[in-house]
């Protein structure tokens, strides 16, 4: 059985902790990240383009977590529009 082009598998999912780092979203959202980062992109940019968090805790992509109310709405339409073929692009690149 192959498997699709697109898959949940291909993002993971960073979860803020108490210390919301200075560089990355000032509010408690969960970000996506693609699992391979690719050259010459933002490979330090969560999906809608923020800098990744210091220390990220990361967390596997699960389909029950697109309905977390905590979910960036940039980083799930950016998800949305790749998984109907749109390539990645992210702010400055």
């Amino acid at each position: 059985m192959s498997r699709s082009a697109w898959s949940l598998h291909a993002y993971q999912l960073i979860e803020p902790d108490e210390q919301l780092d200075l560089f990355a979203c000032r509010e408690v959202r969960l970000h996506l990240v693609a699992r391979q980062f690719e050259l010459g992109g933002g490979a330090d940019r969560t999906l809608c383009g923020g800098l990744l968090p210091a220390h990220p805790r990361w967390q596997n992509m699960e389909q029950a977590r697109l309905r977390d109310q905590r979910l960036c709405p940039a980083c799930y339409a950016t998800l949305q529009a790749q998984r109907h073929g749109a390539s990645p692009v992210w702010p400055g690149a």
